[in-house]
């Protein structure tokens, strides 16, 4: 598991590519957040940065120790989803 020091800035990315393996821009990308609080947070297109075709990322602020969870999805053309979790000390 990836670790992270308090208030440190980890950039997680959502990758999402066709069947075939190509890069693709799914029709809707989100992402949700949930703090070691618990506290959930879904981004939208304005809340993180397209960085070429099917390349997305978020640079988090890790403001609190625990286990952090997220999850990339998209809907409609190149529908997928990935989670993954970190731990912030």
């Amino acid at each position: 598991m990836t670790r992270y020091a308090n208030g440190s800035a980890p950039r997680i990315w959502g990758i999402f590519k066709s069947p075939v393996g190509a890069l693709q821009d799914p029709t809707a990308v989100f992402l949700d957040v949930t703090t070691p609080a618990g506290v959930l947070t879904t981004y939208t297109s304005s809340g993180y940065t397209k960085a070429s075709t099917g390349q997305y990322y978020k640079d988090l602020d890790a403001n609190a120790v625990g286990l952090w969870t997220y999850r990339w999805y998209a809907t409609g053309t190149g529908q997928a989803a990935e989670s993954d979790t970190f731990y912030v000390y």
